[in-house]
């Protein structure tokens, strides 16, 4: 259980500093190049903030579902990594969708 939890802690602290490099340095290039083929380059900083966000978001949520495994049994761990995922998923689609028009193109 120690090393699910340790794998799940750096996995989400990686999710959140690729994030931080994406929003805050602008690192379009850490994406796929066919997420953002066709954002424009005035549209970049508010793709990237979104984008970086989204990650962020995704791993805040594993590392805090790992945190609560140390403290609780249940589904409650299993809920806020869910939560996470949806909820980054869900802000990175919208980016997506606004910025280049779709996920694929």
């Amino acid at each position: 259980m120690i090393a699910e939890i340790i794998t799940e802690l750096a996995v989400g602290a990686v999710l959140c500093y690729l994030g931080w490099q994406i929003w805050k340095r602008q690192k379009i290039s850490l994406l796929h190049s066919y997420h953002y083929r066709r954002v424009t380059a005035e549209d970049i900083p508010a793709y990237t903030r979104q984008m970086g966000l989204a990650q962020i978001v995704m791993g805040t949520g594993l590392a805090l579902a790992a945190l609560l495994r140390i403290f609780t049994e249940g589904s409650l761990p299993l809920a806020v990594m869910i939560g996470g995922f949806a909820i980054g998923l869900v802000m990175s689609h919208k980016a997506q969708m606004k910025y280049n028009g779709s996920w694929f193109s």
